[in-house]
């Protein structure tokens, strides 16, 4: 298991890459996250949702994702409350004061969860969530050490020599765990190192010489992350337009499948942007992507907060072109109603009112992933929906695509259920369809009917070669054999 000093020290990219180093070395390996908070999630081949990033080591590891991967999901919709995934499925809603109690009925199926990826490969390596050393959180904990001493798994931890004081970081991790957390530890890894790691050898001495616990390497930055879907919103480009494509992607406050942009970002032809809030959107903009929400209603009031609202009306005003994905479609519309309180309190917001329809949020989440055909270019597509609204108007009678079933069925049947909506225009279409853009032939088909020279570079082939890179890259400063020789 790789615990960190700390959030975003690198543990979801290690866990990967040691996934893949695993499997090349011949063995079993799946991943595996106890819990994990994240508005980015994927659908899984058996019809639930876990985060992004163990899809993504799933891909490492040469597998379908699994629910089983990830059996706790937190998605957060305010501050302090969040909706709950068991197991792939939506088990309620959670204010962050009474979370504490609720885990104590959630390491049941934790523990379930891992036990079946146990039984079925040889090796699971397991990434833990924010630090071992909240000690504020250890009482009823799932996602750190609470999981390692139920599981009896072994602990390497993760330090980031990036943020600074490193040394620090895992010293003062030892000199708060209680003894029983502190003996899980087998070991310490030094992640994202910059310059001469030389430089370092006396810091590595004296954590070893303060701690007793060996080291595992210390690894360099690995610059090519970016060519793999992001962690972390934070992680798209920001900044000024280049050449190409000038797209516009407004930073929402609970902004979901976000990786849905990373396709397009690396496209030469394509200049993306995400805008950091109380930003303008740029008046060059030539599409507007409005992305995924956990909540669309609360993100609507935040998107008006920015003045976006206003940029996206002086835009199509323009004659700029706008596509809304799943949440950022139903912002399109004329009015989202919540009556359940599905997504925060009950109630109706206006929507931008440039789609002539309206979405209905609904107790039943649809999680499909699908093969569909877009309306305006023919083009074949492979992505998934995860929502809880429901949307009709009139603009739905011109669809973004024609669902043809579900990805495990046989090819692309007929043309069956549309999807999505277009203005009478065309400049404002909208779908609940993630993952679009990770499909080679549509992205293609798509930017070729903005003007725009595909690269045609395979995205999936992209990252799959990146992920062998980040296993040659542990290899080289990892001691991987000896990391993989503390597994029990």
């Amino acid at each position: 298991m790789l615990q960190g000093t700390g959030s975003n020290v690198g543990k979801s990219l290690l866990v990967a890459g040691l996934c893949r180093a695993a499997r090349r070395r011949g063995l079993s390996v799946a991943p595996f996250k106890p819990q994990n908070m994240s508005n980015n999630a994927a659908v899984t081949a058996d019809g639930g949702e876990i985060g992004r990033a163990q899809a993504l080591q799933a891909m490492a590891c040469g597998l379908e994702p699994h629910t089983d991967m990830n059996p706790v999901l937190l998605k957060p919709e305010t501050d302090t409350g969040a909706q709950v995934i068991v197991q792939g499925r939506r088990f309620g809603h959670s204010a962050a004061g009474n979370y504490g109690a609720l885990k104590a009925q959630l390491m049941g199926p934790v523990l379930d969860s891992f036990a079946r990826l146990r039984a079925a490969h040889d090796l699971v390596i397991v990434e833990g969530a924010g630090s071992p050393a909240e000690i504020n959180l250890r009482a009823r904990d799932i996602a750190n050490m609470g999981f390692a001493r139920a599981a009896d798994v072994p602990v390497v931890l993760i330090g980031d020599i990036h943020r600074g004081g490193v040394i620090a970081q895992i010293v003062g991790t030892q000199a708060v765990l209680d003894a029983g957390d502190a003996t899980m530890i087998t070991g310490f890894v030094i992640n994202r190192f910059r310059g001469d790691v030389r430089l370092f050898d006396d810091g590595y001495a004296a954590i070893v010489a303060r701690t007793g616990w060996p080291g595992f390497g210390v690894v360099p930055w690995f610059f090519d992350a970016v060519k793999l879907p992001a962690e972390d919103a934070l992680d798209l480009p920001r900044g000024s337009f280049g050449a190409g494509l000038k797209v516009a992607v407004p930073a929402l406050s609970r902004i979901a499948n976000f990786d849905d942009l990373d396709p397009l970002a690396q496209e030469p032809g394509v200049s993306l942007s995400m805008i950091a809030p109380g930003q303008p959107i740029p008046g060059d903009t030539d599409l507007v992507i409005l992305p995924g929400s956990k909540s669309t209603r609360g993100d609507l009031a935040f998107l008006r907060a920015q003045g976006w609202d206003i940029d996206i009306a002086a835009h199509v005003r323009r004659g700029g072109h706008v596509l809304g994905i799943c949440g950022g479609y139903q912002m399109l519309g004329q009015v989202v109603r919540d009556p359940l309180g599905l997504e925060g309190p009950a109630g109706d917001t206006p929507g931008l009112r440039l789609l002539d329809v309206e979405t209905t949020m609904q107790g039943d989440k649809r999680l499909t992933r699908m093969h569909a055909r877009h309306a305006r270019t023919g083009a074949a597509i492979q992505g998934y929906e995860i929502h809880l609204g429901r949307t009709t108007g009139a603009d739905c009678a011109r669809p973004f695509a024609h669902l043809a079933g579900p990805v495990s069925g046989p090819g692309l049947p007929a043309e069956t259920t549309p999807d999505g909506a277009t203005s009478t225009d065309g400049r404002i279409t909208g779908s609940y369809l993630h993952g679009m853009f990770s499909d080679d032939s549509f992205r293609a088909a798509w930017l070729a009917g903005f003007g725009v020279k595909p690269s045609g570079e395979s995205y999936g082939a992209a990252v799959d070669r990146t992920l062998d890179a980040l296993a040659d890259h542990l290899e080289t400063h990892m001691d991987v054999t000896g990391l993989l020789a503390a597994a029990r």
